[in-house]
């Protein structure tokens, strides 16, 4: 399963430094893109104050280590606690949302022994979910082996059928080792963990974490189709899935930032110096097809 914060105004202000500048350098236009095919029916452009908290009424933040939920290491062997604090999620004051991971400086206690590492990780569960249609985000990925920034959904219905029941769609993946590398994936019942269904993006010569990219997902009830920028690099039809196990995405889902550090993905950093890592974020941006 793809799984699926320092504290106070020293480390927000910290949060600026980092995203700050570079955010400026190439700021997309706020209006959407020109697709006929597509309505703009919800967004979130990170407007706001620097160091502000993300909106909360279409934000929600899972928290701590996973073992409250049962699924310590969130599935996946994971490093980071999760926390809501503006040190690890915060808009930068020019239209982004840095999220930052951190090396932990309290003696919070992580399934392992004392935490390693803190960050963030956000959702729209209860507050926005998709059944069908087209989720974008711009999104300008960290780089550093050991990190594992993701933008993904999950079926609402999870906490009633449970994982992988409730279907999964893996928008991006990213490698921190790996910087010409993005992935998506599908999962369900009969085709997950290590056996989903998944493609790597590797065009020749490309570097993600050196600039932003749009990563978008668009489905229905019988196709899936993954796009990086304006290249469908990805196609899953309902007839191949269901060779494969059962068709788990006539439901709504809701989305999920975040930024992982260490576990089974990418491993767990060699060295601490690939901290402060920070994953920007432009915009998201969920369409309806038009009549």
């Amino acid at each position: 399963m793809r799984g699926s914060w320092v504290h106070g105004a020293i480390g927000a202000a910290l949060v600026l430094l980092l995203a700050g500048p570079r955010a400026r350098e190439d700021r997309a236009p706020h209006a959407p893109p020109t697709m006929p095919q597509w309505t703009l029916v919800w967004s979130d452009e990170f407007d706001g104050a620097a160091a502000a908290p993300v909106d909360d009424q279409r934000w929600a933040f899972d928290l701590g280590d996973g073992c409250t939920a049962g699924n310590c290491g969130w599935g996946n062997e994971e490093k980071e606690w999760y926390t809501s604090d503006r040190a690890n999620a915060a808009l930068t004051g020019d239209g982004m949302l840095a999220i930052v991971a951190r090396r932990a400086t309290t003696k919070t206690a992580c399934y392992y022994g004392p935490c390693r590492y803190t960050s963030a990780k956000l959702k729209t569960k209860g507050m926005r979910s998709v059944r069908f249609g087209r989720v974008e985000g711009r999104i300008r990925l960290p780089t550093g082996q050991g990190l594992w920034p993701a933008f993904w959904m999950l079926g609402d219905n999870i906490s009633s059928v449970g994982w992988p029941a409730s279907g999964e769609l893996d928008i991006m993946e990213h490698h921190g080792s790996m910087p010409g590398n993005v992935s998506s994936a599908m999962h369900g019942p009969g085709y997950n963990g290590d056996k989903a269904i998944w493609r790597a993006y590797t065009p020749e010569g490309a570097n993600f974490p050196a600039g932003f990219h749009r990563y978008s997902v668009e489905w229905d009830s019988t196709v899936v189709r993954f796009f990086v920028d304006e290249t469908e690099h990805f196609t899953v039809t309902r007839r191949e899935v269901e060779a494969r196990g059962t068709w788990a995405f006539d439901h709504p889902f809701f989305i999920i930032l975040n930024l992982a550090v260490g576990g089974t993905f990418d491993g767990d950093p060699e060295s601490d110096a690939v901290l402060p890592a920070t994953m920007l974020v432009d915009y998201v941006r969920v369409y309806e097809r038009t009549p």
